[in-house]
């Protein structure tokens, strides 16, 4: 059985788009609707713009979720009977689904864009990858850094790969720790705030607004959620977990592992790079992955 995976923020490339904008009408129209919905060319952004405007979280986000739901669109779901998104992702894998409309995704997504960097200039913070120290090695680290403040795991991406999150001074402490647990290596990541973690709790309460005012549907097809690590299909808990993922861990190795106990035995990673391609085999290597993100991939395909 086969699933697709979207990438999240962190995938986001100079030039992203350009080529599927320029051979497929059907992205075209999409990402003209997405400049129209947004007030602003997305699209500009994406095909000419900065990597510093790229790296502005509010513009991020929209830029990898329209890439994203470009492609699934002109290829079609087929033979896809799962769906998972890495953090920003979800609202891609959800937007496939059928739980959101594009027009109501586009505009969450960009909401939420915003508020997380505006809530990183409020509640100032950073985050840190851990390379190769043991999961078991975890709570250790964690209880030790806070006495220098917030700091939990924002993202389980794989086994030996953790990403942390929180205030500056206990992030600085967890990777000045992180050796001494046996860690290969500790380094703080350029971001706009500290994703993930409490420090998002002025954008989790304005996201939980702008939610309320969308129509979500029970999805189509099954989305293993960051939140919770399991597949969801109903309306009512998938606005929750949206809601919970702003401050919780993105638990993307559990929900990998449970897709593949479900009989998930192949991953098409949709969107920009092969992030996800590359955590997904070091989570469980049986299983095959493949990516879609250019006009050449997508020729390919179909």
């Amino acid at each position: 059985m086969k699933a697709f995976v979207f990438p999240g923020q962190g995938s986001q490339y100079c030039g992203m788009g350009k080529d599927i904008f320029e051979t497929y009408p059907a992205a075209r129209t999409l990402m003209e609707k997405a400049d129209a919905i947004l007030g602003f060319s997305i699209t500009d952004i994406m095909f000419s713009g900065s990597e510093e405007d790229l790296r502005q979280t509010k513009y991020t986000q929209p830029a990898i979720f329209l890439h994203s739901v470009a492609v699934a669109t002109l290829i079609g779901r087929k033979d896809i009977v799962m769906t998972a998104g890495h953090s920003l992702g979800e609202y891609s894998a959800l937007c496939i689904a059928g739980a959101l409309s594009f027009e109501d995704a586009i505009r969450i997504v960009a909401k939420r864009g915003e508020l997380m960097q505006n809530a990183g200039q409020q509640n100032p913070g950073t985050m840190a990858a851990i390379i190769g120290m043991p999961d078991a090695a975890l709570p250790e680290l964690l209880a030790e850094a806070s006495s220098e403040g917030i700091v939990q795991a924002a993202n389980y991406n794989s086994p030996g790969q953790i990403v942390i999150s929180g205030d500056l001074a206990a992030v600085k402490k967890a990777v000045a720790l992180a050796p001494s647990k046996g860690a290969r290596m500790a380094k703080e990541l350029v971001v706009s705030g500290a994703f993930h973690s409490p420090l998002m709790k002025p954008a989790e309460e304005e996201l939980a607004r702008a939610l309320e005012l969308i129509d979500i549907k029970d999805a189509e097809i099954p989305v293993c959620m960051n939140a919770v690590a399991h597949a969801v299909t109903g309306a009512a808990e998938i606005r929750k977990n949206l809601i919970l993922q702003l401050t919780s861990s993105v638990l993307w190795s559990q929900s990998i592992e449970a897709m593949v106990k479900s009989g998930i035995t192949a991953f098409v990673e949709v969107g920009p790079q092969k992030v996800l391609q590359g955590l997904i085999k070091r989570i469980d290597k049986s299983v095959t992955t493949t990516g879609i993100d250019t006009a050449a991939d997508i020729q390919a395909v179909l």
